[in-house]
C-alpha cells in the first residue's frame, strides 16, 4: 500500500462516481482549547461523510473496482462498514447483504435497513459475523467486501488523508483510531513518513498494541464502549505491514476517558461523534499525547453513528 495506490483510488472514484462522496471540512483550532497551549489542533470532520463515517470511501472504491454480480455485494461489519457498503450499493443500484454481530447498536442496524440492506444479526463478535458472512458468500457468489482488510478498501480510506493534506497542508502528527486498521493503513501510507502517525485504541480492543507486543498479529478479547466499531479481534494484514513501517506508536485509552471526550466534543464544540471517533480528543485531554508548542496535530473524527441519548 502506497501513495500511488491512493492516487489511483481517487482517480477511479472521481471518474466513476464523484458525486457520492463529500469533501468533509477541516477545522483548525487553538491547542489551548484542548489543554495543549501553543499547539494547533486540526479536526477532520469525517463524521459528516455519507453514511456517517470514513468507511464510505473504501466501500465505494471496492464496488467501483470490480464487476458486481447479480447477487450483489456482501459484508460483515460492526455497523459503519455495513452502512457505507449499503449506501454505495444503493447509489449504484445493486443488492446488499450485511452481517452484523450481536454487539452492534440498534441505531446502526436501523441505518442499514434504511439504506436498503438485508441485515443478518449473528454471533457475539465481529469475527463470528465474518465467518457467517463468508459461508453465505460461498452460497450466493456475491462480491465480498471487507470492513478493513482489502487493498481497495484501504486505498479508499487513504483518500481521506490526501484530502486533509490538500485542504490544510502537511500536519506534524496525525492521531488515528484503530480497530482492524484500514483507516490507519491508508492514512500512514499517504503520509509515508512525512508526518508522525500515532495509533489510538481502547483498552478493551487493543489489536495493534497487542500485535506490537507479540511481534505479530494476535487475537484479542474485545469489550468496551467502542466495541461496535473498533471491535475487530485481530489487526488486519495490510494494516500490520504498513504500521510496521510507518506508524510511530500504538497508545491505549480507557473507556472513561473516551466517554468524557465524546461528551466534551458535544458540550464544547457541538460535535456529535461515536466513541471510536473520540479517541484523539481523549488522548489530548488526558495527556496521553502531549503536543509541543507549534505542533500541528490532526485528529480524524471518523464516525457519528451513535445513539444521541448516550451524550446526556
Amino acid at each position: 500500500m502506497n501513495r500511488s495506490d491512493i492516487e489511483s483510488a481517487q482517480t477511479r472514484i472521481s471518474a466513476g462516481y464523484a458525486g457520492f462522496l463529500r469533501e468533509t471540512p477541516l477545522w483548525k483550532l487553538p491547542g489551548s482549547l484542548f489543554g495543549c497551549p501553543g499547539a494547533e489542533i486540526w479536526l477532520k470532520l469525517e463524521q459528516l461523510q455519507v453514511g456517517g463515517s470514513f468507511k464510505a470511501r473504501g466501500a465505494l472504491h471496492r464496488l467501483l473496482a470490480h464487476p458486481v454480480p447479480p447477487a450483489g455485494v456482501i459484508v460483515a461489519s460492526g455497523g459503519n462498514a455495513g452502512i457505507a457498503t449499503a449506501a454505495a450499493a444503493q447509489a449504484l443500484g445493486v443488492p446488499c447483504e450485511v452481517f452484523v454481530p450481536e454487539v452492534s447498536s440498534p441505531a446502526k442496524r436501523a441505518l442499514l435497513a434504511e439504506r436498503g440492506a438485508r441485515v443478518v444479526v449473528t454471533g457475539a463478535s465481529y469475527a463470528e459475523a465474518l465467518a457467517a458472512c463468508q459461508a453465505r458468500q460461498r452460497e450466493t457468489g456475491a462480491l465480498t467486501t471487507h470492513a478493513y482488510d482489502l487493498p481497495e478498501v484501504v486505498a479508499g480510506a487513504g483518500t481521506l488523508a490526501r484530502e486533509l493534506e490538500h485542504q490544510g497542508g502537511l500536519p506534524d502528527t496525525v492521531l488515528v483510531s484503530v480497530g482492524g486498521g484500514g483507516l490507519i493503513a491508508g492514512v500512514a501510507a499517504w503520509f509515508d513518513g512525512r508526518a508522525r502517525v500515532l495509533a489510538l485504541e481502547p483498552e478493551g480492543a487493543p489489536t495493534l498494541f497487542a500485535a506490537r507486543a507479540a511481534g505479530a498479529p494476535v487475537d484479542v478479547a474485545v469489550s468496551g464502549i467502542a466495541a461496535d466499531s473498533l471491535g475487530a479481534r485481530r489487526i488486519g494484514s495490510i494494516a500490520w505491514e504498513v504500521s510496521q513501517r510507518l506508524v510511530t506508536d500504538a497508545l491505549l485509552l480507557d473507556d472513561g476517558a473516551i466517554r468524557t471526550a465524546q461528551r466534551w466534543l458535544w458540550q464544547t464544540l457541538r460535535v456529535m461523534v461515536e466513541p471510536a471517533a473520540a479517541l484523539g480528543v481523549a488522548a489530548l485531554l488526558t495527556g496521553v499525547v502531549r503536543p509541543v508548542a507549534g505542533e500541528r496535530v490532526a485528529l480524524i473524527l471518523c464516525g457519528a453513528n451513535l445513539d444521541p441519548a448516550t451524550l446526556a
